[in-house]
């Protein structure tokens, strides 16, 4: 065999191994991983197990991406075992302007999540600090604030401002409820009317912005907060940023709508992370827990 025709087939079986080796590398990758063993940060894309980032408080270990909370994990975190009573537990919407097929997303909504709307609410104690405490889960349309939300919302306020108890918000909504119209929008008029109310009494009244806080919910009730805590990276504001940039004709900074870019510029008090959120919402509780009349003797 002549040395080119040697180097012809060296090279031809080469080039041949080197294109079968991707093929077999997936095969020796392929694993059969359980669904649900395995969380990949949408954030770093570093996978972990999923029991570790659920004892995390689902946070990731690596970048600190904190993920969504359902309300009743939310709950579970923050309030103290076995002191929630829930307020207006079969509260459920109904079509107020005929939207096609709504009834039937509710239904099917409520059957998949376990819950009659997109927010609970009720009286519960935080390290045996009184409180009413407000829970949207972004699971039910994107926590879309209805008549329900807001009716829930409103109640829970008054009956605060009625017991003089301090209010805890936990916000994440995409905004409005559009199907259900102008009822939707009105609801924005009367959550602030009864934050007003409870904030004439001199009651205590923090909201802690999850992600994502948007929409009406950000310019209603959420940002009447007397204290505002949010946690790291979320997004909070009112328009997309494509709207705004499409309005005022220019372009918006990376972190526009961070709640680290609005921390910066006012609008947010102070960033918690998850696993500190109890204990800080617990000291803001004692230093602005009302005095005793015997402190006054």
């Amino acid at each position: 065999m002549q040395l080119e025709d040697l180097f012809s087939v060296v090279k031809k079986r080469f080039n041949s191994e080197q294109s079968e080796q991707p093929s077999a590398k997936n095969e020796r990758d392929k694993t059969d991983i359980p669904k649900g063993l395995i969380f990949k940060c949408p954030r770093c894309s570093n996978n972990s197990f999923m029991d570790d980032f659920i004892a995390n408080g689902k946070v990731c270990p690596k970048c600190n991406y904190h993920s969504r909370l359902t309300a009743r994990e939310r709950l579970d975190i923050t309030i103290d075992k076995g002191s929630f009573r829930e307020f207006d537990a079969e509260m459920i919407s109904k079509n107020p302007i005929d939207f096609p097929d709504y009834d039937k997303k509710q239904e099917a909504l409520r059957e998949k999540t376990g819950l009659k709307d997109a927010v609970i609410t009720g009286r519960a104690t935080i390290r045996t600090e009184e409180i009413v405490i407000v829970v949207m889960d972004s699971n039910y349309m994107m926590a879309s604030m209805g008549s329900v939300v807001g009716e829930k919302i409103t109640r829970a306020f008054e009956y605060a401002t009625e017991h003089r108890l301090p209010v805890i918000a936990f916000t994440a909504s995409g905004g409005a409820r559009m199907q259900e119209g102008i009822v939707s929008l009105m609801q924005m008029a009367k959550t602030c009317g009864a934050a007003g109310r409870h904030s004439d009494a001199g009651l205590l009244y923090i909201t802690v912005m999850t992600d994502p806080t948007t929409g009406g919910v950000t310019a209603s009730f959420a940002s009447m907060g007397d204290i505002i805590i949010a946690e790291p990276k979320v997004l909070i504001g009112f328009a997309g940023r494509r709207v705004i940039e499409g309005t005022i004709k220019q372009k918006l900074p990376d972190d526009f709508q961070s709640a680290e870019f609005m921390l910066e510029n006012g609008f947010v008090d102070m960033i918690v992370e998850r696993k500190k959120m109890r204990r800080t919402i617990a000291h803001l509780l004692k230093l602005h827990k009302p005095a005793s009349k015997e402190a006054f003797r």
